[in-house]
């Protein structure tokens, strides 16, 4: 006499679908969480990228004598012809390129200098300096500007008045001292951020690297240079990174100096000379297109930094 049985699924199968099921439901879960920055990615990012792309692409036209209003017309390439022909705006960006030269290695420099030494622990009072040197970054980049440019002015500088004091002429409003001046309150702002992100790379590095280092006779400069810095590498390049493209953007602090000098123009760096075409010239189409045209400069920039690096790293 036989048992009847009932037919089963192969378990391997069942398995199966219990995997797809769970990630599925991973699946879903992890949509939901990006919603909110998909929806903000969306709303600030993505669609005024693409409004401003459509509006590079076109132009005002006035009919008659221009009493009736302009009209909007397609105007393929022309205005990213007018930024390459356009001498100011061509000169602002090379003026930036002169200024991110010099001003964001020194400043990283400078926020490198200062993570190693907090790192090392040689400082006294540690926590107070750290807080000292990231406050700068605290302060809104107009207010520094203004803090600054008090201090530049003469007459009632106290730092000018000091230095005529000792029969030392300095303006540094001039034309050939005002970059110089801006890059200055720069780096006094974003120097402290850069060393924060250093330095919480310097901390995350095992310490038994550096102990072994020590028992082998190395030196703490030998330690800096040949561990640490190495392996702060990618720290170093997001901190160049954010630099460069935060040089491309300068707006504020040109701005409030632009009021207290005569040698800081409207179209002194690209974002003000878009500005001045937007708001000041009623050019919205050009303006798109002078934006636009930075970003893609900007996106160069980085790309070309982030093989330089790549490359020093496989080498």
């Amino acid at each position: 006499m036989s048992i009847a049985t009932r037919p089963t699924r192969p378990a391997g199968a069942a398995r199966r679908r219990a995997r797809a099921g769970r990630l599925g439901r991973q699946t879903r879960h992890g949509w939901a969480f990006l919603a909110p920055f998909l929806a903000l990615f969306l709303l600030f990012e993505a669609i005024p990228i693409g409004y401003a792309l459509v509006q590079s692409l076109r132009e005002k036209q006035w009919s008659g004598l221009g009493l009736g209003g302009p009209v909007e017309r397609f105007a393929g390439l022309a205005n990213y012809r007018r930024v390459l022909e356009d001498s100011e705006v061509v000169g602002g960006v090379l003026r930036m390129f002169l200024y991110g030269v010099v001003q964001v290695p020194v400043m990283l420099l400078l926020a490198l200098a200062m993570a190693l030494l907090f790192d090392a622990g040689v400082t006294r009072g540690r926590r107070f300096f750290q807080f000292s040197a990231f406050l700068p970054h605290a302060v809104p980049g107009v207010v520094a500007a203004v803090l600054w440019a008090y201090l530049y002015v003469p007459g009632i500088s106290p730092v000018v008045g000091l230095l005529q004091d000792v029969n030392i002429e300095v303006d540094f409003l001039g034309p050939d001292t005002v970059l110089w001046s801006i890059a200055n309150i720069a780096t006094w702002q974003w120097t402290g951020y850069n060393m924060l992100i250093i330095f919480a790379a310097l901390q995350a590095l095992p310490r038994e690297l550096f102990e072994a280092a020590r028992v082998d006779g190395a030196s703490g400069w030998g330690i800096a240079w040949r561990i640490k810095i190495p392996l702060v590498r990618p720290s170093l390049v997001l901190t160049a990174l954010f630099s460069v493209i935060g040089t491309l953007q300068l707006f504020a602090e040109p701005m409030v100096v632009r009021s207290m000098t005569a040698h800081v123009t409207a179209t002194y760096t690209p974002n003000m000379a878009g500005y001045a075409q937007a708001f000041g010239l009623n050019d919205p189409n050009y303006a798109a297109a002078i934006a636009v045209s930075l970003a893609v400069v900007a996106f160069g920039l980085s790309y070309g930094l982030m093989r330089a690096a790549q490359r020093g790293v496989d080498s």
